[in-house]
């Protein structure tokens, strides 16, 4: 057999299969595709229903499907979710964080476990501080909420919400099997990556506990750029080696069949070393021609989170029905070494070598409350479902910059123009939000009417601290704190038509409070002649969305079609430029209001059992999903760039007893209207189809096996997300193209 990927997974598949015992029970049933809106969703009213009963587009990852996809990143996460992408940066920080409709960065909240994912920073070329931080092996279920959240989660989910939900000894444990153990090993050629995993849980009466590990590691995310050059024109991925160790720990103790206490453990480290070969070459354009000689990154993330938390769900009072709360503390730390060599250029020949070590430092510290409870009633023929609760959240941020140079004559600076360091962007800062917020659900004319209003109410408090550093840095300028309440009201119907088909509306209204880092984010460098000033009258951003829908479910399968409009006020626009002051001479900087947009779509989604046509086609099943948008930037009157492109997937997929397989369409239109850069055309990344393969093969009761061979035809793509704004006619086109045909492997064993 050839020694290819696809070579290689047909004789693994052989073997593996050959190997299997006649008594091998079946896989677990995957009809749930064709009984999607079956799911049960607890993000979209933080009450556990159906994803047909809710009248937003929400949707439910479970752990089956994430194994069956073979996913290992974000980014893998969302492979078959049009409409919902990931960003990254190609060169050396990788994976960033969410695209909802549209909306990334920190406009898109994400939980794991009702804690906040902490949040993301950068500035400069050495400074990235991404949302990357959940090793998603850890997980039983992601939600993901598109459009305006913040009626439930308040500040930040003005895109949207994605839940990461962590695993539970109960996941693992039933009646006739009271402790269990898994390893599970996997591998991806797309970047040489190896996964190990490991599971221990345990339970009795009372209590319950689980250890969960997973390490990863890996080299450079493959593309298919083909220059090797040492410079700017690299296309190739530049050199790297990463590796992180994930850790879930979790013990439970259930006082009765209603109620859990849960105390919760789940902490990781990631470290990853580049060798940027693409930051090479000379650099011309400020003062004397400088060749970078050499340049060299080592970033270390860590997290941390501690929580405790207790449901209950059968409280018999006259406020509550049930209720859960927890309380949490998480730690988050981001540090980026950059090491560099350079050496002034001067008619051809090369000076003395100059090292330069740089260090980027983000921090950031939570402690959180989240109270929530339920309540329902009947008044006369109309049945309420109350659910109101209490979120408080208090973050302690910093961020430093620190450097020094050595220079040919073995002197030591810590001026790295325009920088004297240590520096910081922002003062040390808290921010203080509190949320209150209550949700009813009514239910009328005998089920065939559900009404969702909900309200809640945000007061947000950013305080500076007395910093000595940030004030050395930016004398005379006042660091300023923020005080602002917010509503957030929505509005959710559906109407039932038959059994089969239902149409829905929402109104929903989101905002983002102004961030610490555009409030006060400041810098005086009189040698090159500019300011940033703080705002403290910065507004919060803030959306209003609009969607309806209608959905339609039999004994086959499903349908689900929405159209949305999302307008957006306020958004703001990090150092926009000011002009020089008259007095000092200085150009002034300042983050300020001025952003406006509007963004429309289409999505669907669809499946169906074959078994519709004929009983013979039972084994068979087909999914669809697309998703069309458009995005205006008003003030500019411009298409906005951030907008994916459409985007359809269609499945084939056949399961048997032992073993399932499917084949799986991807296609993507071009991009087109984007902006142009510095007064010429953007490049605009051409459409493309590819073609997935997946299979499944349950070779024990504890023993199974999942391979995945992706862009079978070896297709040259850019997927959203992953491409800035280009010069039409730029030389690194290539660089932020995707990988090509690649293979992925997991091992399950159990028992």
């Amino acid at each position: 057999m050839p020694r290819t990927p696809l070579g290689q997974a047909i004789a693994l598949a052989l073997v593996v299969s050959s190997a299997a015992r006649a008594e091998a029970p079946p896989l677990p049933d995957t009809d749930t595709d064709t009984r999607a809106l079956e799911r049960i969703t607890v993000s979209a009213t933080l009450s556990e229903r159906a994803l047909g009963e809710v009248p937003v587009a929400a949707e439910v990852i479970e752990r089956e499907r994430m194994d069956r996809e073979l996913v290992r990143d974000i980014r893998d996460l969302v492979r078959y979710e049009p409409g919902v992408s990931v960003t990254s940066s190609a060169g050396r920080f990788g994976l960033g964080g969410f695209r909802i409709r549209g909306l990334d960065g920190n406009r898109v909240r994400i939980e794991i476990d009702g804690a906040p994912v902490p949040e993301a920073f950068s500035i400069g070329s050495f400074s990235n501080a991404n949302r990357n931080f959940v090793d998603l092996d850890l997980l039983k279920q992601v939600e993901i909420l598109r459009g305006p959240g913040s009626s439930l989660y308040g500040s930040d989910a003005l895109g949207g919400v994605v839940v990461f939900t962590t695993k539970d000894p109960e996941d693992f444990l039933d009646d006739t099997r009271r402790r269990h153990i898994g390893f599970k090993l996997g591998s991806d050629s797309a970047d040489s990556g190896l996964l190990g995993a490991s599971t221990l849980a345990w339970g009795g009466e009372r209590w319950s506990g689980m250890v969960g590990l997973s390490h990863r590691q890996g080299r450079e995310p493959d593309n298919q750029g083909d220059n090797d050059a040492e410079d700017g024109n690299r296309t190739r991925p530049n050199p790297q080696d990463s590796r992180s160790l994930s850790l879930l720990g979790k013990l439970v103790f259930a006082p009765d069949a209603d109620q859990r206490l849960r105390l919760s453990l789940d902490a990781g480290e990631a470290e990853t070393r580049t060798d940027v070969l693409s930051g090479r070459g000379t650099i011309t354009g400020f003062g004397a021609p400088v060749r970078v000689l050499s340049l060299d990154g080592d970033d270390h993330q860590t997290r941390m989170r501690l929580a405790l938390a207790h449901a209950h769900d059968a409280v018999d009072s006259a406020w509550a029905d049930a209720l859960r709360w927890q309380v949490y503390r998480q730690d988050s730390e981001t540090t980026q070494d950059t090491l560099e060599q350079r050496a002034a250029l001067a008619g051809g020949q090369l000076g003395g070598v100059i090292t330069r070590e740089r260090q980027f430092n983000f921090d950031q510290r939570s402690v959180g409350l989240g109270f929530t409870a339920f309540k329902g009633f009947d008044t006369g023929a109309v049945s309420h479902y109350l659910t109101y609760g209490l979120d408080i959240e208090r973050n302690r941020l910093a961020q430093k910059r620190d450097g020094r140079a050595r220079l040919p004559n073995g002197s030591v600076t810590n001026v790295i123009s325009p920088d004297t360091f240590p520096v910081r962007d922002f003062p040390l800062s808290s921010t203080t939000s509190i949320g209150l917020y209550l949700q009813n659900e009514m239910s009328l004319a005998d089920g065939r009417w559900l009404l969702l209003p909900g309200l809640r109410v945000d007061r947000f408090e950013l305080e500076p601290e007395d910093d000595p550093l940030f004030a050395a840095r930016n004398p005379g300028i006042e660091p300023a704190g923020i005080r602002e309440t917010s509503l957030s009201p929505k509005f959710g119907v559906i109407r039932v038509l038959d059994e089969r088909w239902s149409v829905f509306g929402n109104y929903a209204r989101g905002f983002r409070a102004p961030p610490y880092s555009d409030v006060n984010l400041g810098f005086t460098n009189l040698q090159f002649g500019y300011t940033a000033l703080p705002n403290p009258d910065l507004q919060p951003e803030t959306s209003d969305g609009l969607e309806l829908g209608l959905r339609a479910r039999g004994e086959h399968g499903y349908l689900s079609v929405s159209a949305y409009y999302n307008r957006y006020r306020d958004f703001i626009e990090s150092l926009r430029s000011l002009g020089r002051d008259p007095q000092s001479g200085l150009l002034i900087f300042q983050s300020q209001n001025v952003g406006r947009a509007n963004i429309r779509g289409v999505e669907a989604k669809a499946a169906l059992s074959l078994a519709a046509f004929s009983p013979t086609l039972e084994r068979w099943q087909l999914r669809a999903a697309a998703s069309v948008q458009r995005g205006r930037d008003e003030i500019n009157d411009a298409a906005l760039a951030s907008v994916d492109p459409a985007t359809a997937v269609l499945g084939l997929a056949w399961q048997g007893e032992r073993i399932g397989t499917e084949l799986v369409g991807r296609f993507v239109r071009g991009r087109d209207r984007l902006p142009d850069v510095g007064g010429q055309p953007a490049f605009e990344a051409p459409g493309y189809g590819l073609l997935d393969w997946l299979t499944q093969l349950r070779v024990h009761e504890d023993l199974s096996l999942e391979v995945g061979l992706f862009n079978l035809t070896d297709r040259r793509h850019f997927e959203s997300g992953a491409v800035p704004l280009l010069p039409a006619d730029s030389a690194s086109l290539d660089r932020y193209t995707a990988a090509g045909r690649t293979l992925a492997l997991n091992l399950r064993v159990q028992w």
